[in-house]
């Protein structure tokens, strides 16, 4: 890519970020990004259609980071303490960007985006499990439910969260898959 190019990018990415993190993304204008990035109208939409769109792939930039931390993540259903600490500890590396991007309305997409990325891979590797309904409420639970609990618990400390909800995770998973 063109030096230039990518200096641009950074430019519309940085003053965006700044932006987002003050207010929430339907206030944000392609004019005001534009004038927090030194750039023309024009510029900005030679790379994104509009604000949304930016949004949208800085969220999945965001979410294939996670997801690639993960060493092994189809290994749900065999060591589902290990892939809920994995994951978490995934979490944690992106907490700052996710937390702005991820803000306001926007909150329910990182679990969202998180969860179909997974299944993707986990069900790539267990095609037999894709129609399996236990598999499926396992896959949920693993992901939603130990997120929200880790959200509204981390000031218990999360280390402690993410090791019980490991536990946790690997009860149900075990519980059920019997």
């Amino acid at each position: 890519m063109d030096l230039r190019v990518e200096k641009t990018k950074r430019s519309i990415i940085n003053a965006f970020l700044e932006l987002r993190a003050k207010k929430p993304l339907e206030k944000i204008t392609v004019k005001e990004l534009c004038e927090h990035a030194w750039i023309h109208k024009s510029t900005f939409y030679s790379h994104y259609t509009d604000i949304y769109d930016l949004s949208e792939q800085l969220e999945t930039e965001t979410v294939n980071s996670i997801i690639q931390t993960l060493p092994h993540p189809e290994t749900i259903f065999e060591n589902p303490a290990e892939f809920t600490e994995a994951l978490f500890l995934a979490y944690r590396s992106q907490d700052t960007l996710s937390q702005i991007l991820f803000s306001g309305s926007r909150r329910g997409q990182l679990i969202a985006k998180t969860k179909a990325q997974l299944r993707d891979l986990v069900f790539r590797t267990y095609p037999e499990y894709e129609q399996d309904p236990i598999r499926n409420i396992v896959l949920s639970y693993a992901i939603y439910g130990s997120y929200y609990a880790y959200t509204e618990n981390r000031h218990y400390g999360e280390d402690m969260v993410i090791s019980a909800l490991g536990q946790l995770t690997q009860a149900v998973t075990w519980t059920f898959s019997e």
